[in-house]
């Protein structure tokens, strides 16, 4: 049986190399039902798939554990 996986965008402030990248991942993923993260360093576009809505608060406290500042939810459409 196929899950259903939501796609959510989000963007963070403060990333410049690819460990920063591992930090926000390795924290989001610890997120229950968090699939897979996805994070574009550049453009601080941060793509999460999940098996359930996930509580912004939540984001937001995992991005900022790793060090860096969530801006906010961002368009998935490029």
């Amino acid at each position: 049986m196929l899950r259903t996986m939501i796609e959510h965008g989000y963007t963070v402030s403060g990333m410049s190399c690819g460990h920063c990248a591992q930090s926000v991942t390795e924290e989001l993923t610890a997120l229950p039902g968090v699939a897979e993260v996805d994070v574009d360093v550049p453009t601080g576009r941060v793509t999460v798939r999940s098996e359930a809505a996930l509580a912004e608060d939540d984001v937001r406290a995992a991005v900022e554990e790793a060090g860096y500042t969530y801006e906010g939810t961002a368009s998935l459409i490029s």
